[in-house]
């Protein structure tokens, strides 16, 4: 293969395939049309509750999308991954272009652990360190300035 082949070859490699999806962005109005939507409430250690409106993450294709290409959050949104019976759940900042606080919750809601500001577009695993029913996703950030912990209850309809 010649220089100019090569040359030929990358540049249509990142006209067709790099610059979409380095272009793509999601608003909320595009999460809204493919996640349902409800709240929850985070009661904290400070005997302080905090009300988050979530797109809910149920079935594997959403699972798999996430908040992949979104830009900005709003402090008190989120996304609530379910994934029912407790495993061991491990998640990935791939085409994230925002930090994320990534909190992991047993089956009765209470907070096992939080990865704080995970870093955009890594795609380095961020585990939870015990089997999890729920991952709740937050702008990067949001849990340390609302002094949610680990311990603390998340409180959700939803959950019954």
């Amino acid at each position: 293969m010649t220089v100019t082949t090569l040359r030929a070859a990358l540049t249509a490699y990142l006209i067709f395939w790099v610059a979409p999806a380095a272009a793509q962005s999601y608003s909320p109005a595009d999460l809204d049309s493919a996640f349902e939507r409800d709240t929850i409430v985070i009661r904290a250690s400070l005997h302080a509750c905090h009300k988050f409106d979530v797109w809910i993450a149920r079935a594997r294709p959403q699972q798999s999308r996430g908040l992949m290409f979104v830009r900005d959050l709003a402090p008190d949104t989120g996304m609530l991954f379910i994934y029912g019976q407790p495993r061991r759940v491990s998640m990935w900042m791939k085409n994230t272009y925002i930090p994320l606080d990534m909190l992991f919750i047993r089956g009765d809601g209470t907070i096992s652990s939080i990865s704080a500001n995970t870093e955009p577009l890594s795609l380095d695993s961020v585990a939870a360190i015990e089997p999890v029913s729920f991952v709740l996703e937050l702008g990067g950030g949001v849990a340390a300035a609302l002094h949610i912990e680990p311990g603390d209850q998340m409180i959700w309809s939803g959950a019954d």
